[in-house]
């Protein structure tokens, strides 16, 4: 089994697009159009490696031509497919207050007092905002907050931890009154 600790996901096919081949691609990437430039992209199927030969920006969805896929049929087979690149093939940050999403995983989460409340387990795009998942180690729950400025105020990447500020004092574990 390959190492994938260092694989970074960029985007991921969705259905076919028209009748020549064509996908669509949901980008990961801040300008999505941007994925198109990393060439051979690596994939979640053994064996598979896509390149994106042309793309287009329709609405929130990329449009994309692959190499090697001309018709319908091949484009619907890709769809799910996942797209990765090596995380060294990535810009070097220079900002300290710029960082990939992939950086946050396995971050020490902690409130403002220094006390440890879980790890950073996913981070989830529903379109309105970022969603950070934080999972308890002693009791394996998962806890979702706002990845927003004014809940996680602060991100040490290089010390290892962020800190939550959950939203109207509620800590991990409490459950809202009735």
């Amino acid at each position: 089994m390959a190492d994938t600790s260092s694989r970074i996901l960029m985007g991921t096919i969705g259905a076919a697009h028209g009748i020549k081949g064509e996908v669509r691609i949901t980008s990961h990437t801040q300008v999505p159009e941007a994925i198109a430039d990393y060439g051979p992209l690596d994939t979640n199927r053994p064996g598979l490696t896509v390149t994106i030969e042309a793309a287009r920006l329709n609405k929130t969805v990329l449009i994309a031509r692959l190499k090697g896929i001309r018709d319908r049929s091949a484009a619907e087979a890709l769809n799910g497919v996942s797209l990765y690149i090596d995380r060294n093939r990535l810009p070097d940050i220079e900002d300290e207050d710029d960082f990939y999403h992939a950086d946050l995983i396995g971050l020490d989460a902690r409130l403002d007092t220094g006390v440890s409340i879980g790890t950073v387990s996913a981070i989830y795009d529903h379109g309105a905002g970022d969603i950070l998942e934080v999972r308890d180690s002693r009791s394996g729950d998962t806890f979702l907050y706002p990845f927003t400025k004014a809940v996680v105020p602060t991100i040490r990447i290089a010390d290892g931890y962020l800190v939550i500020a959950p939203p109207l004092d509620a800590e991990p574990g409490e459950e809202e009154p009735d």
